[in-house]
């Protein structure tokens, strides 16, 4: 054989090595890619599952007024305020005007970075996450908390697991009134006006409501209405949508009921809330 013919034979062999080997490598390359691929999407998986049982929250719109705000931080905790009060007897309506007062409805800087909605210090024992904020000195310790309805359990406990506020239990649970002072008195807040605030924004808001669907109690707060038609006398911040939550009606009902043609309603206008004979 000719040393050409060697030469040529050697070539075509190193070629076809050199195939098999490429096709060798990409083939590992693609599987090990395909591995990574796995291993990525594995946290994300595990990561929706942690979020299954945290609180569903409401966004806020942009540019919302401070009464939007509110009632939109209502919607939000008013169920967990609930179970907290079945759980525990503290007035739903005090923990939600706290929540709303202590967090400025969940938008102060403390409660967004820490989940914390009622201002409750690190205090001694404390072994969970912290963080540090200015309040009445700099830099103080606070709870931090995974979820928001972790603040709310927390509250609960510091106020029935604490001597100083015995006292508080032994007011009614729909004497929002007594609760407010007593909170002050019992040395939660050194703000003098502190119990006027919380009232404030509970009758502002309604938020004895919550107390009556507890106990199970007919609100005695309702004026008494000559006929038997439910009316609603509207509030400030309130819109016909917010009513038509409020009270499981659609908005074109409550347009109807009332003879409207536009959604426009004004302070202190009364609503009828049911189909009334004109």
């Amino acid at each position: 054989m000719s040393q050409k013919a060697i030469n040529l034979i050697f070539i075509c062999s190193l070629l076809l090595i050199g195939c098999k080997s490429k096709k060798k490598l990409t083939k590992s390359f693609n599987n090990d890619y395909y591995k990574v691929e796995k291993i990525q999407k594995k946290p994300k998986t595990e990561s929706s599952k942690i979020n299954i049982n945290e609180t569903k929250i409401t966004p806020t719109p942009k540019n919302a007024s401070y009464t939007e705000v509110v009632r939109i931080y209502i919607d939000n905790y008013s169920e967990i305020a609930k179970e907290e009060m079945v759980q525990y007897g503290i007035p739903a309506s005090v923990t939600l005007a706290q929540g709303i007062l202590e967090s400025g409805a969940g938008r102060s800087a403390l409660s967004k970075k820490s989940n914390n909605h009622f201002g409750i210090k690190c205090h001694k024992g404390w072994t969970g996450q912290r963080v540090f904020h200015d309040d009445d000195e700099l830099q103080e310790c606070f709870r931090k908390y995974k979820d928001p309805k972790y603040s709310f359990r927390d509250h609960s406990l510091f106020l029935t697991q604490r001597s100083r506020y015995e006292g508080l239990f032994a007011y009614k649970k729909n004497d929002y009134k007594s609760w407010a002072k007593g909170l002050r008195k019992a040395g939660y807040a050194t703000d003098p006006k502190y119990p006027q605030k919380l009232i404030n924004i509970i009758e502002t808001y309604q938020l004895y409501s919550y107390d009556v669907e507890v106990l199970g109690k007919k609100n005695k707060r309702k004026k008494e209405k000559s006929s038997k038609v439910k009316t609603y006398l509207v509030l400030k911040g309130d819109t016909l949508y917010s009513i038509s939550r409020k009270f499981d009606v659609t908005v074109d009902a409550l347009k109807k009921y009332n003879g409207l043609i536009n959604n426009t309603i004004s302070i202190g206008q009364e609503l009828y809330i049911h189909s009334v004979k004109k």
